[in-house]
């Protein structure tokens, strides 16, 4: 997954931080220089509950974009996190501590776009 995300962003991380697994949420950080990503993944157990924490995020966070095409649903939040549904699971692209100007060519919303691309794309069946 990291060369997957280093290409889609066009930097490679310094560090990833050991993941996490806590009520049912894999979490990791990628750190940079000059600032790090928050990458989760809720797994829940049936559709319904999934959709539940899905639009429970939508409601929490806001939302400013859908994302068409992007695995079975997902947006932009107004904070330029990205949730994307998949499954009966939820991944959340938190990219609160990077700058606007982390990578001088995309915004942080497409940094945080094109991260979680590169994961649905390694998802089976994505």
């Amino acid at each position: 997954m990291r060369d997957e995300i280093a290409s889609a962003l066009g930097v490679s991380e310094t560090r990833v931080t050991t993941p996490t697994w806590s009520d049912h949420i894999y979490s990791c950080t990628y750190v940079y220089p000059n600032g790090s990503i928050v990458i989760s993944v809720k797994e829940l157990a049936k559709a319904d509950t999934t959709t539940a924490y899905f639009n429970g995020l939508a409601a929490k966070l806001g939302k400013k974009d859908v994302i068409p095409g992007l695995a079975q649903g997902a947006f932009l939040a107004p904070n330029d996190d990205v949730v994307v549904r998949k499954d009966y699971k939820v991944l959340l692209v938190d990219v609160h501590g990077i700058s606007q100007h982390f990578i001088p060519a995309m915004s942080r919303s497409d940094v945080a776009t094109n991260i979680a691309s590169a994961i649905m794309s390694c998802w089976s069946g994505a």
